[in-house]
């Protein structure tokens, strides 16, 4: 249950985090990528990767937790 509560807090941080890091000022590369449409590209990657990450470790998780189970 802990890693629960701590996962959810992290993941609340680090959206505060990536909201403060947005500015008024706009860049020239984050325009052109939104212009072509690429931009939806790297999301797509980018959630990508982050999602087969947190399947990893969740099954890695598992698996450890099967192996302290079978020690005990």
């Amino acid at each position: 249950m802990k890693k629960k509560t701590g996962l959810a807090i992290v993941l609340c941080l680090l959206s505060i985090f990536s909201f403060a890091q947005q500015s008024g000022s706009t860049n020239t590369s984050t325009d052109f990528m939104n212009s072509n449409g690429k931009i939806y590209v790297v999301l797509a990657v980018v959630l990508v990767i982050l999602i087969g990450l947190f399947l990893y470790l969740f099954n890695l998780d598992k698996k450890i937790s099967k192996l302290e189970k079978e020690s005990k």
